[in-house]
């Protein structure tokens, strides 16, 4: 039960909601579960990239009923699960209307948990086919914000030359509830020359990742569900931590590296430990610290510290582990994930030098990428917004519930949030991703 859940579920929580005025939050389905009820298709244009991945998915497909402008609108008979529009064929505002027609039966008919995910082209063309790619974004964020019961939606943008099985990792991400507490978002998929062919329950077997920062909380959900995916974790985090760091390690039958990742020696150590084991297919950037303050009262020493930690080591263990000439450094198509932050991106409050480490790491991803695309290694980042930890529990009630509302889902995520996305990303299946920062947040009102 998550610590939301017991908010409601205690007396003293209970009482307070209820003066608030505050409703339960919608329950979300979580892991490699598929909505419940028909998956509709919805095809503007003569596209068949959306029905070619989800004929790789292994997932039939429903008709979309269209609003014919009648009143009452016309409804589905049952509640469906999924609504998956193809619009890379949409360029003119007047197009823009089929997008309504079959928008509106969709969004009243959905299923609890249910999704919504249009296919897009990027912004290119003329100036009215670039207004109308922002126009689909504008579109798919309200969406969002008015569907109910803990139901998302999602905006994909594939370039002309993207095929199915380039989709096929992200539209089963987004279509499953590994995608519970991703909201609102929208992200891009390219083309590589060697596409998927399925969805892989198991898409890392025998492959390394290090994991920094892993002895609790989100570092350690990251390391659970890569292990069940298939990965050997080396999870790595400070000596102070060393005894919650060898629980987690051992629990995922990987190994613990007790290490500093500010220490100079820092990416040679990984290395070194990671050569025993055949090098690395991927690291996840999770380890960082805050240090809270207004600006006014912010010193160098807190100043330096946090970006230290959070943005400059990355870079520097990158440095070692992207050398080829480092044995035990990182394998070409291998992946890079990091860590930033919705404060990082929206901003916020007393927090400066957080912000700006978090938002260095979306910009460090951003520039990485094209640079490790010849070695077919991509690069991206994670973005979470309030997820429910250890460290948020320490909150006062009243603002704790006011972060936990300020989204779209009404509610916190989990940790497991942030790790099924870096998962999907680390997906073998995702070589087609790069360069991307996917918002875990529920679609988190600050900066949405």
């Amino acid at each position: 039960m998550s610590a939301l859940e017991k908010a409601f579920t205690s007396k003293p929580g209970k009482a307070i909601a209820a003066k608030a005025g505050l409703k339960e939050p919608p329950r979300l389905a979580r892991g490699r579960t598929w909505p419940e009820g028909a998956i509709v298709l919805a095809e503007i244009g003569e596209s068949t990239l959306a029905r070619e991945t989800l004929a790789l998915l292994g997932r039939s497909v429903e008709s979309p009923i269209v609003d014919d402008g009648q009143e009452p609108a016309p409804g589905y008979g049952s509640r469906i699960g999924a609504l998956v529009v193809d619009a890379t064929g949409v360029t003119t505002i007047d197009q823009l209307e089929q997008l309504r027609a079959v928008l509106r039966p969709a969004v009243r008919g959905l299923a609890k948990s249910g999704r919504i995910v249009t296919l897009a082209r990027p912004a290119e063309g003329d100036w009215e086919q670039r207004s109308v790619a922002r126009a689909l974004d504008g579109i798919n964020r309200t969406v969002a914000k008015e569907l109910r019961g803990g139901a998302t939606a999602t905006l994909v943008r594939v370039t002309p030359d993207t095929v199915a099985g380039d989709l096929v990792s992200t539209l089963g991400f987004v279509l499953q509830g590994r995608s519970a507490f991703v909201d609102g978002q929208a992200w891009s998929v390219g083309h590589t020359d060697s596409p998927a062919t399925a969805l892989d329950d198991r898409p890392l077997d025998g492959k390394v990742v290090v994991v920094t920062g892993a002895a609790r909380g989100i570092g350690a959900a990251i390391a659970r569900t890569l292990a069940r995916d298939g990965a050997h974790i080396i999870a790595v985090d400070i000596p102070a931590a060393g005894e919650s760091l060898a629980a987690v390690a051992n629990e995922v039958g990987g190994s613990a590296l007790q290490l500093d990742i500010t220490a100079a020696d820092a990416g040679r150590r990984i290395a070194e430990h990671a050569a025993r084991a055949g090098g690395i297919y991927a690291v996840v950037h999770n380890a960082g610290i805050t240090r809270d303050k207004m600006l006014v009262n912010t010193d160098a020493a807190r100043w330096a510290s946090v970006l230290d930690v959070n943005l400059a080591a990355q870079i520097r263990i990158n440095d070692i582990l992207l050398d080829p000439a480092t044995d035990g450094g990182l394998v070409d198509g291998g992946r890079l994930v990091g860590i930033a932050s919705t404060s990082g991106l929206a901003g916020n409050k007393g927090q400066t030098n957080y912000a700006a480490s978090k938002a260095g790491v979306a910009g460090l991803v951003e520039a990485m990428a094209p640079d490790l695309a010849e070695r077919l290694i991509t690069v991206n980042a994670v973005a979470p917004g309030f997820i429910e930890t250890e460290m948020t529990g320490r909150i006062p009630f009243v603002q704790r519930e006011i972060f936990r509302r300020s989204n779209s889902l009404s509610q916190g995520g989990r940790p497991v949030d942030v790790a099924e996305t870096i998962g999907y990303l680390l997906d073998p299946a995702s070589k087609a991703v790069t360069g991307q920062v996917i918002r875990v947040c529920g679609q988190n009102l600050v900066g949405a």
